[in-house]
């Protein structure tokens, strides 16, 4: 992957996988560190999310940077302005991974409900063993409507939507040993 000058740099893991930055994950990971240092609704979280989004823009001189290198400027960052109780806290984890239904809806085919659900628990296995903590659903209800092969929402679409939403809890719940693990459906 490149960068381009305009824009922010890769985030590496220590497994090598790269990540684009985002915003809204580096504002949560330090609403994380700070809540468990014990300023919960930290006020100073927005400023500190946009000095480090304003200092990695800048870094136009490299197309990666890594993890550990992001986390030491965040505890730098928050050590100069007298807050470095919160630094031990901030472990910063990958960012929110997002998979599209209705992609696994079209390779499952219209209709193939069985199909849907082994296609995205081998998808969901397959993030849980990359170490990912954060994951994004998208497009439940074009999967839905696909999958029952119709273009106006029905009550057997209801009860899809809430046997999609069910299949995914309880195979997060039995595939992580996560203390901490996001997952939203949209």
């Amino acid at each position: 992957m490149v960068a381009f000058k305009e824009e922010f740099p890769y985030l590496r893991t220590d497994s090598g996988q790269l990540f684009e930055f985002n915003r809204d994950w580096l504002y949560a990971a330090i609403t994380r560190a700070a809540d468990e240092a014990g300023y919960p609704s930290w006020w100073l979280t927005e400023h500190v999310t946009k000095s480090i989004a304003f200092y990695l823009h800048l870094r136009n001189d490299e197309n990666v940077v890594a993890f550990s290198q992001l986390a030491q400027t965040v505890r730098y960052v928050l050590e100069a302005i007298g807050y470095k109780e919160i630094g031990p806290h901030f472990v910063p984890s990958p960012p929110p991974i997002s998979i599209s239904l209705v992609d696994i809806a079209h390779e499952a085919g219209a209709g193939y409900e069985l199909a849907f659900f082994d296609l995205l628990e081998k998808r969901i296995n397959a993030l849980i063993e990359t170490g990912a903590d954060n994951l994004q659903l998208c497009s439940l209800q074009s999967c839905v409507k696909h999958l029952r092969g119709v273009k106006m929402w029905t009550r057997a679409c209801d009860a899809l939507r809430e046997e999609i939403v069910c299949f995914v809890r309880e195979k997060l719940i039995a595939a992580t040993d996560f203390p901490r693990f996001d997952c939203s459906l949209r």
